[in-house]
């Protein structure tokens, strides 16, 4: 097994705790503001789908050899998302998330495992840079659920 596909098995298994987390969630309450801060599930999933995506975007520019060491400021970007997902219907955020995931899983089973070790100009490898957008997003996002409904944490 390569660490791409570890990585893939990662994703997918935090992925899946995510959604598990959040099926605990009554479904009237999903678009209701103040379930992790001032956010509602539906701003979480598309907050996890942009940075799915930038994971890919990662990916790519590393595949190109375009590494550019701008990286757009993550709060503004936060803001950006949560206030757009705010207009935007549930169905839809799901779709754009799941979309952003399987991108994200298709990229890494293309990718030469190599490519991981590859140091990005904020000082992380590219590894390190998917596992924060992807796996250990999804979880961290899932033991903030966990928490705020009562719910002991997973180890």
């Amino acid at each position: 097994m390569t660490g791409t596909d570890t990585l893939v098995m990662e994703l997918q298994r935090e992925r899946d705790g995510f959604f598990d987390a959040l099926s605990a969630v009554s479904p009237e309450s999903l678009t209701t503001p103040g379930l992790i801060g001032e956010w509602s599930a539906r701003e979480i999933i598309a907050h996890l789908g942009y940075w799915a995506g930038h994971a890919v975007e990662a990916i790519h520019a590393v595949e190109q050899d375009r590494i550019e060491p701008d990286e757009p400021d993550t709060d503004a970007v936060n803001q950006t998302v949560a206030r757009v997902a705010r207009s935007t219907d549930l169905a839809t955020v799901r779709k754009r998330e799941a979309a952003s995931f399987e991108a994200l899983v298709e990229r890494l089973r293309a990718l030469d495992p190599a490519l991981l070790a590859i140091e990005l100009p904020e000082g992380d490898t590219l590894l390190a840079a998917v596992r924060g957008d992807g796996p250990d997003h999804y979880r961290t996002h899932a033991e903030q659920l966990r928490q705020v409904l009562g719910e002991p944490a997973r180890g």
